[in-house]
């Protein structure tokens, strides 16, 4: 099976042209465990010498994704964002990946950070990395937010049902579409559809729309005593 760093760079390196040599060399570096400054300045030139146009994909590439990560779908991800992912899975294990990742969040830009983000499901012990999720999570930057919950199979696969619920509940608050958050149907819990009802009569109750991907997650609860009756009548 082909690993997510490989595809990585066949990817990027088939679409830079004359800069392929620049990013295999630094590549290099960056696994033979080089200063950690280089790490950084390769990161900061990326967008510079590679440019920020889409990630050229077809069929294939994205079903070798979902097969070396399950639910991994990296449609939309410009040149420079996946280098920078391939960047941080290059790095030796010479100290902990969640130091390393801490260290990268509190330095980086919006689009770093936003490429950061959509990595979290390829990067090494990624169980490690709650703390960081949790302040992308908290972020007011919407791009920011959606990183990690749209079309990220992270917070599927690692969030417990308070975080998980806790960022449906923000994915409305800011205006953000469900449909894309992986697991919104499999992940769907009691407590979840009981909040989401609350927050549907508030709504209703202030004169407001309520989106109807907001009723994906309380659809497989709608015989429970304490949802049916807060269900608008054509609900099904």
């Amino acid at each position: 099976m082909t690993s997510p760093k490989e595809l990585l760079t066949h990817w990027i390196l088939a679409q830079i042209g004359s800069d392929a040599d620049w990013v295999a060399d630094n590549i290099s570096k960056i696994e033979m465990g080089g200063p950690e400054r280089d790490l950084h300045i390769f990161l900061g030139l990326a967008p510079r010498r590679l440019g920020k146009a889409d990630l050229t994909l077809n069929e294939n590439d994205l079903c070798l994704a979902d097969v070396a990560c399950p639910g991994w779908n990296p449609t939309g991800w410009s040149i420079d964002g996946a280098t920078r992912v391939l960047a941080l899975l290059s790095c030796p294990s010479n100290r902990p990946f969640s130091d390393r990742f801490k260290d990268l969040r509190r330095t980086a830009d919006l689009a770093e950070l936003i490429a950061f983000y959509r990595g979290l499901p390829l990067y090494p012990q990624p169980e490690t990395l709650g703390f960081e999720v949790g302040e992308g999570l908290r972020s007011n930057i919407k791009s920011v937010f959606e990183a990690i919950a749209h079309n990220n199979p992270y917070p599927r696969d690692y969030f417990d049902d308070h975080r998980w619920n806790h960022m449906i509940l923000k994915a409305l608050f800011v205006d953000s579409r469900l449909s894309p958050i992986l697991g919104l149907e499999d992940r769907a819990n009691p407590e979840l559809a009981r909040i989401l009802v609350d927050y549907a009569q508030e709504r209703r109750a202030a004169g407001r729309p309520v989106s109807d991907e907001l009723w994906i997650p309380v659809r497989p609860f709608q015989d429970s005593p304490e949802i049916a009756p807060y269900l608008p009548k054509d609900f099904s």
